[in-house]
């Protein structure tokens, strides 16, 4: 009965109308073509499942237009796809494939890789995750990934030609950003090639390999990464010397070349939903803060502080009481937390992921530019665990009564919990598994704090006021975002609303702001995306009454993968109404 009905909610939305009877062979055709083309062709954040590759993607500017036109011909093939008599999952997949692939061909418009990086990832870091992040499970993949490193130059040299048609264009970053790049290759270059990072896996080669085979591949290892650090060098200083004195001049994209264009195409891109404008984005960010600051206001009141919100704020940011004196101590206090959730999950969910997490500091290299912490995906083919990272850089930035959020988050039942499951989808196309719809993982991490709530994770007054305080973080990107990127603000008008309002230490809120000027529209989805699981929690909780179950309901969101939020809500209205019976 879902299916049908779901089926119905989704032909609204994938454009379904007759039924002829090729519509699904030629749907699962189509499929088949997409899957064939190189589409991520930019970044690869996870090493090949069987095999180490010798070569680096290629980013060409001829590629990108090869593989536009590519993209663009199955956007025709798609629209023409008819049928409403889909299955559920034929469905799904028309539906998410559309929203995939028109995503694609509206952001190639803006030709972003002319500056590929944010405010703390990008190219620079990605090449160095890359390598240090590969198993060398046998003598040809040691080779591989020496040919690997051995062309990190030439890839070093692709994205500075895509920076600097960006120069020419008049397409570029503002100058925070790309600090943090530079700091990020100063630190790479200033360490010998055996204490790189780019030579962690070679301390670690299989143990089939002779003693004097291990020497020879880690002395060819050494050289290599010589050769790749040389590539680092020319790079800064392409970026310190040229690229630098021609930053933009606000930190907003709005004056760039179509400026606006792009920030409404990226708006739509990260939110999945093309009916917002950047004001409405704006007024609703403004709202959610002063509904945060009441709440956050009767916390305050309830410990019985003596002083003004500001005092209280200062008093959480400085107050010794609230914060780690080691490393040691804070990955301690996050593995336990980590550990007390996942004894809770089952009340809340009916299905768990097999797959398994550490928790782990965020690497040195760059944790001084990096956010508080992160979620970095799996692989269940290959077993290899996913990884909450936890920065331990600058102690007194990282306070203990926004851990809990955090790791509900980033861990469980945030972003493993949900990465996990989509990962381990059966008879569903490679790109359902893959798909990462910006607004429903991270609206979904966000709805995991709130869930903390009611999962008993926040043990005091000030851990809840914690949990607010990232609330108020999101609440407060929906402001600073817009606020830079469609009103023009400052950087000081963008950090504001943050100092103002929340507990972040100003680390924090320096290092975030910086990636918001960095990913424009990327901070607007968590928000967004928290808000309509949440109305749709509430509608199912008001249409069924005694009858709502938090786990079905769970189920539900997350059992399809990642979905653009109107497939979502399609798909849970379609239960709603197959529950009242």
């Amino acid at each position: 009965m879902r299916s049908l009905l779901f089926s119905v909610f989704i032909c609204g939305l994938a454009g379904c109308s007759s039924v002829p009877t090729y519509a699904r062979e030629n749907l699962d055709e189509i499929i088949a073509d997409y899957e064939a083309l190189d589409v991520d062709i930019g970044d690869s954040d996870s090493v090949a499942e069987d095999e180490v590759s010798p070569d680096w993607p290629d980013i060409s500017l001829e590629y990108q237009a090869k593989m536009l036109a590519g993209l663009q011909r199955i956007q025709v093939r798609l629209n023409d796809v008819e049928g409403d008599e889909l299955s559920e999952d034929d469905a799904l997949n028309l539906a998410i494939l559309r929203t995939i692939v028109n995503d694609r061909v509206m952001l190639a418009e803006f030709d972003d890789m002319r500056i590929p990086f944010t405010g703390d990832w990008g190219f620079q870091a990605n090449i160095v995750f890359d390598v240090s992040r590969t198993r060398i499970k046998t003598e040809a993949d040691a080779e591989a990934l020496i040919a690997r490193i051995l062309g990190i130059p030439d890839h070093l040299d692709a994205y500075e030609a895509h920076m600097r048609r960006g120069l020419a264009d008049g397409f570029v970053s503002y100058q925070d950003p790309l600090d943090t790049v530079i700091e990020q290759i100063r630190d790479q270059i200033s360490k010998a090639p055996d204490e790189s990072d780019l030579f962690e896996p070679f301390k670690m080669l299989p143990a089939s390999l002779s003693d004097a085979r291990k020497s020879e591949l880690q002395t060819e290892a050494k050289a290599a990464i010589e050769l790749a650090l040389r590539g680092f060098t020319e790079t800064l200083a392409f970026l310190e010397e040229e690229y630098a004195p021609q930053t933009r001049e606000k930190p907003g994209v709005v004056d760039l070349p179509d400026g606006k264009a792009y920030y409404r195409a990226v708006l739509a891109s990260h939110t999945t939903r093309s009916d917002l404008t950047p004001e409405e984005v704006h007024e609703i960010g403004q709202a959610e803060v002063a509904r945060i600051r009441g709440e956050m206001e009767d916390i305050i009141e309830e410990v019985e502080f003596e002083g003004s919100f500001s005092e209280f704020l200062a008093f959480l940011r400085t107050d010794p009481q609230f914060y780690p004196t080691s490393s040691n101590e804070l990955m301690a206090r996050a593995a336990r937390l980590s550990k007390d959730i996942d004894l809770k999950m089952p009340e809340f969910f009916k299905t768990l992921p097999r797959l398994s997490y550490g928790v782990e500091p965020v690497p040195a290299s760059i944790a001084p530019g990096y956010t508080t912490g992160r979620y970095v995906g799996g692989d269940p083919e290959t077993g290899r665990a996913g990884i909450y990272w936890v920065n331990t850089y600058a102690l007194n930035q990282r306070p203990y009564y926004e851990l809990p959020a955090l790791t509900a988050h980033e861990a469980v039942p945030g972003h493993h919990h949900q990465i996990s499951l989509a990962q381990e989808l059966t008879d569903v196309p490679d790109y359902r598994k893959s798909y990462y719809a910006t607004a429903f993982g991270e609206g979904w991490g966000l709805y995991s704090e709130y869930l903390g709530r009611e999962m008993g994770l926040y043990k005091t007054p000030y851990e809840r006021f914690g949990q607010l305080s990232y609330e108020m973080w999101r609440a407060c990107r929906l402001v600073a975002d817009t606020g830079m990127h469609w009103y023009g603000w400052s950087r000081e008008e963008g950090e504001a609303c943050f100092r103002e309002n929340s507990a972040l230490a100003e680390l924090n809120i320096k290092t975030e702001v910086t990636r918001y000027i960095g990913w424009p529209g990327q901070a607007l989805a968590y928000k967004i995306g928290e808000l309509t699981i949440k109305a749709l929690r509430e509608e199912a909780e008001a249409a069924l009454g005694e009858d709502f179950d938090i786990r079905e309901f769970h189920d539900v969101v997350l059992e399809k993968g990642a979905l653009p939020l109107d497939v979502l809500e399609a798909r849970v209205r379609a239960w709603i109404v197959e529950e009242q019976g």
